[in-house]
């Protein structure tokens, strides 16, 4: 017999398919306390000699085998036996676009949006799947102009990611674009304009996000590894040792490491002004704070660096910030967080 008023917490997985690392996060949610259960991680150095996806490839680079392999190798690894899963799909993969809509009923919408994608999606309506929101007007009692955020993901990367779940046994509760699950872990109640930057592996994705709502996404190659591999060829050393003294040192001036990596990180900054200059110009509306992701996120004196130059303020992600781990964790969690910002938003979104 049931106990009367027992509350049934519920517990979802969060996994990002990465160009270079797969990350699951467990997360359990009681009443209103999230409790984080496990998290784990595996490379592909670690799995295959090339990389999981690239940026070129809309697709997972891998077979939906070889990931669900991975993918089972972290559940076995960390003894994880949760079976509902939110995936996040790499915003390079995700086609992002805004329009506007004169006033109409909600009946009208989604035809018109279907309409106007197709002026908008440089690929045929067929081979993709829509979603989209409102993210301005609609009100009952004024009808005004619609602005619209329309997402288009390719049919065949939906269909590898659901051959992975079915692979995995897992219950594919839902796909979202990485700039959500960034979004959901890494902002707290700003009520102002912020900016995401989630500096990847293989790409760094700017987007910036306004009372709530994504307003922008914008993503381009300069990336993590690109500042490894820069580094390895101007000392002439393996990949592995770059990687090390990058973690290291970073911009400090001990091994005068930042005369390699200023060049890149420059440019990942003009692209951050652009984007923020942009949306300026089109909604007069200044960036406020922001928000740094992604495994670069932790290269010493990178948070140091941003804000000096674009005059605001400046945090690194802390997407375990306002879940409850056991104390131990938190010396790792804060080193780990940044690289986990979207794993944490996807499994996040489950307990919602």
């Amino acid at each position: 017999m049931p106990l009367p008023f027992r509350i049934i917490g519920k517990t979802f997985l969060g996994i990002d398919v990465g160009t270079s690392c797969i990350k699951i996060v467990e997360l359990s949610k009681f009443g209103k306390r999230i409790k984080l259960e496990n998290y784990g991680e595996i490379g592909a150095p670690a799995f295959y000699e090339r990389p999981f996806r690239t940026v070129e490839k809309t697709t997972l680079l891998l077979s939906s085998r070889d990931i669900a392999k991975a993918i089972l190798a972290i559940l076995e690894e960390a003894k994880i036996k949760t079976k509902k899963v939110i995936f996040s799909i790499p915003d390079f993969s995700t086609f992002f676009t805004w329009f506007d809509l004169p006033p109409m009923t909600r009946e009208e919408i989604s035809e018109a949006v279907r309409y106007e994608a197709r002026r908008h999606i440089p690929v045929p309506l067929s081979e993709v799947t829509l979603d989209w929101q409102i993210i301005e007007g609609l009100s009952d009692r004024e009808r005004t102009k619609l602005k619209i955020l329309l997402i288009a993901v390719p049919n065949e990367t939906i269909e590898q990611y659901r051959q992975i779940a079915e692979l995995t046994h897992f219950e594919l509760q839902a796909l979202e674009a990485e700039v959500f699950a960034f979004s959901r872990s890494s902002l707290r109640d700003e009520k102002g304009t912020v900016l995401l930057v989630d500096i990847g592996a293989r790409s760094t994705t700017c987007s910036i996000i306004d009372k709530g709502v994504l307003k922008r996404s914008y993503s381009f190659d300069i990336s993590g590894n690109e500042l490894t591999n820069t580094l390895a060829k101007s000392l002439n050393i393996t990949f592995p040792e770059a990687e090390k003294l990058k973690k290291q040192y970073g911009l400090l001036p001990e091994r005068n490491l930042e005369k390699t990596f200023l060049p890149l990180i420059d440019l990942v900054l003009m692209e951050v002004e652009k984007v923020s200059k942009n949306f300026y110009y089109s909604e007069s509306k200044e960036v406020q704070k922001v928000i740094l992701g992604g495994g670069t996120a932790l290269l010493a004196g990178l948070k140091e660096y941003f804000a000096q130059n674009l005059k605001k303020e400046v945090v690194v992600a802390d997407p375990f910030a306002n879940i409850f781990y056991p104390p131990i964790l938190e010396k790792t969690l804060k080193e780990i967080g940044p690289a986990y910002t979207i794993a944490v938003g996807a499994a996040l979104r489950g307990l919602e």
